[in-house]
């Protein structure tokens, strides 16, 4: 993805690097959302025009209703709810600012900072950019479709440790119904998480909650195809 890198000043006059999607990258965002709304307004149109010419089909009446609609308004609509689309996608993207001192993290309008002294790393891992804690806990784990290269780079200028990989990837197991060896309480939670990942129309904010409760606990977990996998760090309570 098309990605922006500037350097500003912070408030405490730190050099600050800020990653984001570039200007060109986000009106190619908002273009295909809003002629994707046109062109389904349109055949939207026009299928509803077929419709009503044929006899005893089923949503008749809503057809008639869509074919008395002005020929330029359906396109227009579909204009307008494609460029809704755009904004809240824009929405979600990650920017990072980073300085020596601290990251800052932003996505879906809640910011997230660390100071440079607390993460012990940082890495990608497959679309998600994860910092690590100095007690092997994951401080953030974010989506993050910016260019790796540029982020690795920029993450080093500032000083912080830059991994190819999770250092702790061998650490993990694959989670299943009532796994010995978790924190009291943390069964549930994968639980509870497990059927939000499963659900028809997944909550990330339940996922991310749950997550952010297991690391309460001091369990890391990770997820591939919709299967959970976890490993416990330092800070991890009594086992059961």
């Amino acid at each position: 993805m098309s990605m922006r890198k500037r350097l500003e000043r912070s408030p405490r006059g730190d050099r600050l690097t800020v990653l984001g999607q570039s200007a060109w990258g986000a009106v190619c965002v908002y273009f295909v959302f809003v002629l994707a709304g046109a062109g389904l307004g349109w055949l939207v149109g026009l299928l509803a025009d077929w419709l009503v010419t044929l006899p005893g089909v089923p949503l008749q009446g809503p057809a008639e209703l869509v074919a008395s609609v002005p020929v330029p308004w359906l396109p227009a609509a579909g204009s307008v709810a494609g460029l809704a689309l755009g904004l809240v996608a824009q929405h979600e993207q990650l920017v990072i600012r980073l300085s020596d001192e601290r990251a800052v993290l932003t996505s879906k309008g809640r910011a997230q900072e660390f100071s440079r002294d607390a993460v012990a790393a940082v890495f990608r891992d497959g679309k998600q950019l994860v910092l690590l804690g100095h007690d092997s806990g994951e401080l953030t784990r974010q989506e993050c479709d910016l260019d790796v290269g540029r982020v690795a780079d920029a993450f080093t200028e500032h000083g912080y440790v830059w991994a190819d990989a999770d250092p702790y990837k061998d650490k993990f197991r694959r989670w299943v119904p009532d796994t010995p060896g978790l924190p009291e309480g943390a069964n549930a939670l994968l639980k509870a998480r497990q059927e939000s990942l499963e659900s028809k129309s997944p909550s990330d904010d339940d996922v991310r909650e749950l997550r952010e409760e297991l690391a309460r606990l001091g369990v890391v977990v990770r997820d591939e195809k919709r299967r959970q996998y976890w490993r416990t760090f330092r800070n991890a309570g009594p086992a059961v």
